[in-house]
Formats: structure tokens, sequence, C-alpha cells
């Protein structure tokens, strides 16, 4: 059960030949998650990036930090929000958590705020924040839209970084669900029959409730998704990837995120073919230009994770090579007429 409802972003684009300077000079996708304790965040994270462990913690100079407390620190939002938090298992990710002010510290919120804006705007291209996770427990759904978030929603102007709201733990609607289906007189039996069915339709009212609120903010969301059973190790983080991706503006952040992002193949696949092989047949098409395959091929597999270097000219032997030409040998065969 997992539901995306877009609200269009602001229309923000680099100048072209900036872009292509800014991708030069990152190599890590930056996201801040925030949301309220015990929303899912660290788990969240450890499904982005495949693993069961914990992160590593770097102050923003790039030392380690004592890594001792980093599960306390992380559930009760102690830390230090300028630290970025990396997991071994796809160091292409830096994380960066909000420091509590979901509890009502004007002191943390100013921290946040203020966090915000320098990344969103920093000189430092390392620095920028590509992406806002935040987290709203669906286990807290009788107060999905806090203070907290109407305050953040109405004074954090995030600029052209995208805030994408994470309807986290869905899957904690199937209790109110089957109650809701107890009260009106069904048998235990039938109710757990029922219950995913109004499970998404609790799912549905609640989001219309959440982008209602927030929609009349002054700075709202770009996005909204609900997530689910994150706290299993096989759970797909394709549709936050996916809704993620679609969110940003350039297609160098898209191409560093989908890169980036270990959660599906299938995602490399449909970009590489969306945004390089198709626009390259339309440009040869009513141009009537050639088109390298050889640089075609270089500019498909920059969309995928840690597959090959593209900048190397030597051959490509490991076996998730090979099926990577093979998925494209057809698209790039079957087309080649168009190509010239």
């Amino acid at each position: 059960m997992q539901g995306i409802a877009s609200t269009p972003g602001p229309a923000y684009h680099l100048d072209p030949e900036k872009a292509r300077e800014y991708m030069k000079n990152i190599r890590r996708f930056r996201i801040l998650v925030m949301g309220r304790a015990n929303a899912g965040k660290t788990t969240l994270l450890q499904r982005v990036c495949n693993t069961v462990e914990n992160p590593e913690i770097f102050d923003g100079k790039g030392n380690k930090v004592d890594s001792t407390d980093v599960q306390g620190t992380l559930r009760h939002g102690h830390h230090d929000i300028e630290n970025e938090l990396v997991f071994r298992s796809n160091p292409g990710f830096v994380f960066h958590d909000s420091c509590g002010f979901e509890a009502g510290s004007a002191e943390q919120f100013e921290r946040m705020k203020n966090f915000v804006v320098e990344c969103a705007a920093a000189t430092s291209l390392k620095q920028h924040i590509h992406a806002i996770w935040f987290c709203i427990p669906m286990t807290d759904y009788h107060r999905t839209v806090t203070a907290a978030e109407q305050k953040f929603f109405n004074e954090c102007d995030t600029g052209h970084v995208p805030v994408i709201v994470l309807l986290t733990k869905a899957d904690a609607l199937n209790l109110p669900a089957i109650e809701d289906l107890l009260d009106s007189g069904l048998e235990i039996d039938e109710a757990q029959e029922k219950a995913e069915e109004k499970e998404r339709e609790l799912l549905a009212k609640l989001l219309s409730h959440i982008k209602g609120m927030l929609a009349e903010c002054k700075f709202p969301p770009s996005a909204y998704l609900a997530v689910q059973k994150m706290h299993e190790e096989t759970a797909d983080c394709t549709m936050v990837m996916q809704c993620t991706t679609n969110t940003l503006n350039e297609e160098g952040l898209q191409r560093l995120l989908i890169s980036t992002q270990q959660s599906s193949i299938t995602l490399c696949i449909e970009y590489a073919v969306q945004k390089t092989l198709k626009s390259k047949m339309e440009l040869a098409v009513l141009r009537r230009l050639w088109v390298s395959v050889k640089g075609l091929e270089k500019d498909l597999l920059s969309w995928f994770p840690n597959i090959v270097d593209v900048s190397e000219s030597e051959p490509m032997e490991n076996l998730m090579d090979l099926y990577l030409l093979r998925s494209f040998t057809f698209l790039i065969l079957g087309n080649i007429s168009k190509l010239r």
C-alpha cells in the first residue's frame, strides 16, 4: 500500500552551463531527513542503503564522531544537524537528521532553519542539500499535522531544494482499520478480510487532510508519498527513489540520485531510456545527425550505480556490465536507423 500525490514544484532551473559545472563538483547525494522521534527515519535510511547497520557519523569538517551512542542520538534528536550520517553499504548518500525542533525547541528550530537556508544557498557545491524528506508517522494518525509541521512549512524557504513528505509506518493503519470495521458491526474474520481496503481508505483520507493543511502554508511540499513495512529487510524503496527523482529540476541531480540508489535496477533502465536514449533519438531524427553509439553507451551507463567507470575505455568484463549492455542492445540496434 503506497501512494503518491505530487504537487508542482518551483520552476527553477540552473543555467545549462552552470548546471554542467555544478555536477562536475559533486559525487554524493545529500538529503536532510526531518520528522518526529520514532517516525521511522533511521529504519528508512537503512532500507535505502540496504543495511541493518547504524551509520557512521562525521562532523562538518569530515572528522569521525564517536558512534557509541549513535542509535540513541538518532532516536532522540540530541545530535548535531550539521553532522553527516553515512552508511558503509552506500557512501554515495550523505544524510543529515533534524535536531528535535519538532519537540518545540525554538533554539533547535532556528538552528535547523539556518542550516537549511545556508545549505540551499551554499557557495561550496559539496555542501548543498539536494532533497529533504519530511517524515510524518501514521502511528500518530490522530495528529498528523502539528504546530511544528506548520511552522516549518510556513517559515522555511528551501528555495529550489524539494521537500517530500513521507507518510511513514503506513501499515500502522491496519489496527484502526480493523477497529472501524468491528465498530460497524462486522465479525473479526470479515473485518480482517476487508482490512486492507479499509487501510487504503483511511490513508487516502489522511493524505487528503495533510495535503489540505500544508497547501495553506507559505512553502508547501513538492510531493507526498506513503511508505510501509520499512522495518522489513526486504522492503522496497523504489517508490521513494522515484518520487524524489521526479521532484528534482536538474537532470544532473536526477542522474546522481538514480546512479547512487541501490533499490532498483529498473529505475536505472527507465531513466536511461527516457532521459538519454529517447532524447538522443529525437535529436537525431529532427536534425538528421549521426549519434555515436559509443558515446550513447557511455551516457546510458552513467545512470547506473558503480557498474563501470564510464570515463574509462577499458572493456567491461563483469556480469552486471554485460547484463546492462544486453538490456540496451535491442534498443540501440532496433532504432539505429533513426539515429542517422
